[in-house]
């Protein structure tokens, strides 16, 4: 093969197997992004039943025990859903766009888990508080506030 052949096809075989490596990072990218965007949506909906309940525990709506049951039992489900698929490995703050997670999610697996935890008790225990009357709201949406706070100073990081 002549120089004039050889060396336009090994520039393209270099341009394919980088064009290859590239969609391999790029699948990976896409793959944290998406474990990101779930895991904000996770927390909207966090954000959200949480509102509703904190809106009554305030006095700012009336309270309301079907109502209060429900934001308590979505808060729940939300709670438990599995962080296996949430939280990748590599999708920190300042290593990709869009999060606010910190390494310690990962370099302390065990207190993050500990603080996943908690958060599944207290939303366990404003479902059960949402039955009751507004005393017992209250009481538990100051246990879950404080659950929400401890998890959010330890592996939150700032807005950027």
């Amino acid at each position: 093969m002549s120089k004039f052949i050889a060396l336009p096809v090994a520039a393209l075989a270099v341009a394919v197997l980088s064009s290859n490596a590239a969609l391999g990072d790029g699948h990976a990218d896409k793959a944290l992004t998406a474990a990101i965007d779930a895991r904000k949506a996770q927390m909207q909906l966090v954000s959200y039943n949480m509102g509703i309940l904190g809106s009554m525990a305030k006095g700012e709506a009336p309270f309301d025990n079907a109502r209060a049951t429900s934001a308590a039992t979505n808060l729940a489900a939300v709670a438990k859903l599995d962080r296996s698929i949430l939280w990748l490995e590599g999708s920190v703050q300042g290593d990709v766009p869009g999060t606010r997670a910190k390494a310690e999610i990962w370099s302390d697996a065990a207190g993050f888990e500990k603080a996943s935890a908690d958060l599944e008790a207290a939303a366990d225990g404003l479902v059960s508080a949402a039955g009751g009357d507004l005393a017992a709201l209250q009481a538990a949406m100051g246990a879950a506030g404080q659950t929400c706070s401890a998890c959010h100073k330890a592996y939150r990081g700032p807005r950027n």
